[in-house]
């Protein structure tokens, strides 16, 4: 019996952590970024795509290596009209503490309250968000969801998604800094 209640809720988290499918509508968020900015998802609608890569806990292996990835080669990225993000349930506090260490030169997202990660499907149960990346376009909806992010070559495997999307290049007569209120 207890193996039967354990499977229907291994079950049904399995089908709400795949909700979201290429097509959706990206579920708005307003939180608070490493940079002392807060972002919201709306504020990009109609101007910008934007990256969310959803990362596990700061200061770990795998979130280390990612995060250098994306502060070591993040020009690949700015060449795009995107914005992106690494985002994580961690505290604001370990996040700032986190991109510094990094040397992150975009901002990390906090989102404490797990309510954004439940909305995305990424929240593991321990607590943790799982390692994905969701491709967002300027109309708000998901265009690609990576599954199987390798840390290493994030800010590589980025690009070259953004390139398939056909993502347009940055005009280089404006500043490719990111949309904010």
């Amino acid at each position: 019996m207890k193996q039967t209640i354990v499977l229907a809720l291994l079950v049904l988290w399995s089908m709400s952590s795949s909700a979201l499918e290429i097509g959706s509508i990206a579920p708005d968020f307003t939180l608070q970024g490493s940079d002392g900015k807060t972002y919201s998802l709306s504020d990009f609608r109609g101007k910008q795509s934007v990256v969310l890569a959803w990362f596990p806990k700061a200061y770990t292996g795998g979130c280390t290596i990612e995060c250098k990835s994306l502060s070591e080669n993040g020009h690949l990225l700015k060449k795009f009209t995107v914005t992106y993000f690494m985002v994580s349930v961690d505290p604001i506090e370990k996040n700032i503490g986190f991109a510094q260490q990094q040397e992150a030169d975009f901002p990390l997202l906090s989102d404490p309250t797990t309510n954004t990660a439940q909305q995305y499907g990424v929240l593991r149960e321990n607590g943790t968000a799982a390692r994905h990346t969701f491709y967002i376009g300027r109309d708000g909806k998901i265009l690609a969801i990576d599954r199987n992010v390798k840390p290493a070559t994030s800010a590589e495997d980025m690009a070259t998604m953004l390139a398939e999307l056909e993502t347009p290049l940055v005009d280089t007569q404006l500043s490719s800094t990111p949309i904010t209120n």
